[in-house]
């Protein structure tokens, strides 16, 4: 996204991409916000003729208890529909039309050390025959993800405030019964029948296939971890409703596992460099804001870097940093009142006021930087809500 964006602005990208696309990636339930910003940058298009399962929503599952949420019918402007993707296709569609825009990236090129001191970033590089070569610019951005390069070789990694948790997760070919009706244009968030703290996905794609996963803590995920294909389908299996959902799922491919994802730094930009989307923060999975967070990170930076190379000043700190935190720090409290049962409780709530679900649905549509609406401007907000419909 941020390539085809400095395109448009007629700036020459770029990319050096150590994996080889179309490669697997975990993250493929979108949320509307992500539609607009796709517009924003001219990819739009390519996504939308790619055949991608529709999304228009979510729902949440707890026992005998099931709420959704339809996008739709959200507070204020914006999409209100997205897809659930297969990433490694996804990520490749948006690779491909960024050339298509004029960007180059060079595939199975790997970062081994970075100098931001000069005038410009250089970068040494690792080719895929091995040798190394030595590469500069006039800014530079990282989108490595979990990679984490600059965090990393800059040294700007500091412990996260969540614990630690882990997640095992796989694709499989799911054939849900048609006598379910089970919703395939939602993501299907479900709850362990016993912790309210490890929780499930299940995301649709449009091919008869699915994404599923388990998050719960290193201690409740450990004695699962020597096996994790069986691990994972007994982890299902203890909820009634998943373990009926994919009775007749086709569990082919080897699941994998992920632990201690949630990252902080000390800064999100430096002299001449920024951090994208997961390089600088990453929460949790649970509302898969993860793609969002990246998406916006990209539309803000880059006017920023255009007005820079230009000749003009920027305050990164007022102008990137802090806004795009702010956005971060709405979705974390959701997610810190999700593990604590708060938001559980919110959202299975019998009586709701449908003005405050519609502001909440919003958020989780992945407008989480509408400072009109109350629960982004002040997030403390949902404390109180979490008090009104706590049991009683």
């Amino acid at each position: 996204m941020a390539a085809a964006l400095l395109r448009r602005l007629g700036r020459s990208v770029l990319i050096l991409e150590r994996e080889q696309f179309p490669r697997f990636s975990i993250g493929e339930s979108l949320l509307p916000q992500s539609m607009g910003l796709l517009e924003e940058a001219g990819l739009l298009r390519p996504v939308v003729e790619a055949g991608f399962q529709y999304k228009n929503g979510a729902s949440f599952v707890r026992g005998k208890r099931s709420t959704s949420f339809d996008f739709r019918d959200k507070y204020g402007d914006g999409w209100g529909t997205t897809y659930q993707v297969q990433r490694a296709h996804f990520d490749d569609v948006l690779a491909k039309a960024a050339e298509r825009m004029g960007a180059e990236i060079r595939y199975r090129h790997e970062i081994l050390d970075v100098d931001v001191s000069g005038p410009g970033p250089k970068l040494k590089v690792k080719a895929p025959d091995g040798s190394s070569y030595e590469v500069s610019g006039r800014f530079l951005l990282d989108a490595s993800g979990f990679g984490r390069v600059l965090p990393r070789l800059l040294k700007l990694e500091r412990p996260s405030a969540f614990p630690v948790r882990r997640a095992i997760f796989s694709h499989v070919e799911d054939r849900i019964a048609k006598e379910r009706n089970f919703d395939r244009n939602k993501i299907r968030v479900g709850v362990h029948p016993e912790h309210i703290d490890i929780w499930y996905w299940l995301i649709p794609f449009s091919n008869g296939r699915a994404s599923v996963g388990v998050v719960g803590s290193q201690e409740q995920l450990a004695p699962y971890s020597n096996n994790l294909d069986e691990g994972l389908k007994a982890l299902h299996f203890e909820d009634p409703d998943l373990k009926d959902l994919l009775g007749n799922a086709v569990w082919d491919t080897p699941a994998r596992m992920i632990g201690g994802y949630a990252a902080d730094v000390t800064s999100l930009t430096g002299l001449h460099f920024a951090l994208l989307g997961n390089a600088g923060e990453f929460l949790d999975p649970v509302f898969s804001s993860g793609v969002t967070i990246a998406f916006k990170s990209a539309t803000l930076s880059v006017p920023l870097i255009e007005r820079e190379l230009s000749g003009g000043s920027v305050n990164w700190d007022t102008e990137y940093s802090q806004p795009l935190r702010r956005g971060v720090d709405a979705f974390r409290s959701f997610v810190e009142s999700w593990y604590r049962g708060g938001f559980q409780d919110v959202i299975f709530y019998e009586n709701a006021d449908p003005g405050i679900r519609r502001k909440i649905c919003s958020i989780l549509a992945g407008y989480a930087w509408d400072l009109t609406n109350p629960f982004v401007a002040e997030p403390r907000r949902l404390r109180s809500l979490e008090e009104i419909c706590a049991p009683h």
